[in-house]
C-alpha cells in the first residue's frame, strides 16, 4: 500500500471514530467475516494454531473459534480510529479499569508491564496514560509503511510523555529509560527466533521463548505487573485489567520464570480464547532436527 492509500485509510478511520461503538462493532465484525475469506494464510495459521493448542476441541469447535477470532480482529482495526483520534474523556467512557492501575505510582521500585498478545491490547496506552502517572517506554516494530508508522506512533503516545524504542535499537535505550523512571510496558509472548531464547511448552508445545523479560526484571529489581485488555461484547467497551503481580516471579532463573509465565498466560487464554492473538506464527522456529508445524 503506497502513502496515498494510507492516508486514506487513515482518514476513513477519522470518519468512522465518530460512529456510537455499537454500529462499530457491526461494521468491524463484518469485515472481520471479510478477512476470514480474504486472508487465506493468515486464517490457516489460526487454524493450525489452535488445532495445536487446543486438540481437544473437534475440528468444527475450532473453526468456530477461528471465525470469531476474525471477527474480534476486524473490530479491533476499526476501533483503531477511537484510540488515535477520540477525546480522552469518550476514552475513559469506553474503558472499564479493573485492578490497581496506579500500583507503578506508589511501589517504590522500577516496574515492568507485561502485555499478552490479546487482540485489544492497544487499549493499554490510554489505560496506563489516563489513569496513572508513570511515563510507559515501549520497544515497537517499525511499521514498512512510514505513513502508518507515524500515525501509529502518535495514536499510543498522544495522552502522555511516553517513549518508543526500536527494536532494532536493542535493550540499552530501555534500560536508560528505566532508570530516568519510566515504567517498560513488555509484549514478550511472540516467536524471535532463538537469540536470548529458550523452547518452553506452551499448551504443550515447545515454543521458541524469550529469556529476558524475567532477566531483566531480577537484575533490575523489577516488579512485574501483568495488564489483559478484553474486548467486551457489543458496544460495552473494553477491560482493562491491571492484574495482580505473578506469584514468584521473577525467581532469579529466567528459564524457570518463562515456565511460569506460560502457566498463567495459558490460564488466561482459557478464560477468553478467541481473542488472543492466534493468526501469528507462535511456533515458527523448531528445536533442531523438528519439521516445521506450519
Amino acid at each position: 500500500m503506497g502513502r496515498f492509500a494510507a492516508r486514506l485509510l487513515i482518514g476513513l478511520l477519522w470518519l468512522l471514530h465518530w460512529l456510537p461503538l455499537p454500529l462499530l462493532v457491526v461494521l468491524g465484525r463484518g469485515l472481520g467475516r471479510l478477512l476470514w475469506w480474504l486472508a487465506a494464510s493468515r486464517r490457516r495459521i489460526a487454524l493450525r494454531n489452535l488445532e495445536l493448542c487446543f486438540p481437544e476441541l473437534d475440528e468444527a469447535a475450532r473453526r468456530a473459534l477461528a471465525r470469531e477470532h476474525f471477527a474480534l480482529m476486524g473490530r479491533s482495526f476499526l476501533e483503531r480510529g477511537l484510540l488515535w483520534f477520540a477525546s480522552a474523556e469518550r476514552l475513559q467512557r469506553l474503558m472499564q479499569i479493573e485492578g490497581d492501575i496506579a500500583l507503578a505510582d506508589r511501589c517504590g521500585q522500577p516496574v515492568m508491564w507485561l502485555l499478552p498478545h490479546f487482540v485489544g491490547l492497544e487499549w493499554a496506552a490510554p489505560g496506563l496514560l489516563l489513569n496513572q502517572r508513570t511515563p510507559p517506554v515501549d520497544v515497537y516494530q517499525r511499521q514498512s509503511n512510514p505513513v502508518f508508522d507515524r500515525q501509529m506512533l502518535a495514536g499510543r503516545g498522544r495522552f502522555g510523555n511516553s517513549v518508543f524504542v526500536d527494536r532494532h535499537d536493542g535493550i540499552r535505550p530501555v534500560l536508560r529509560f528505566i532508570k530516568q523512571g519510566y515504567g517498560f510496558v513488555n509484549a514478550p509472548d511472540m516467536d524471535f527466533g532463538e537469540k536470548d531464547s529458550a523452547f518452553v511448552p506452551f499448551f504443550g508445545v515447545p515454543a521458541c521463548t524469550l529469556l529476558a523479560p524475567g532477566r531483566m526484571a531480577a537484575s533490575q529489581g523489577m516488579l512485574v505487573q501483568p495488564l489483559v485488555i478484553t474486548m467486551l461484547p457489543g458496544g460495552r467497551g473494553f477491560k482493562v485489567e491491571a492484574c495482580a503481580p505473578i506469584p514468584g516471579y521473577p525467581s532469579g532463573d529466567p528459564l524457570a520464570d518463562a515456565h511460569t509465565l506460560h502457566a498463567w498466560l495459558e490460564q488466561r487464554i482459557r478464560a477468553n480464547p478467541a481473542q488472543y492473538l492466534w493468526v501469528h506464527k507462535r511456533f515458527k522456529t523448531r528445536p533442531a532436527g523438528e519439521p516445521s508445524l506450519y
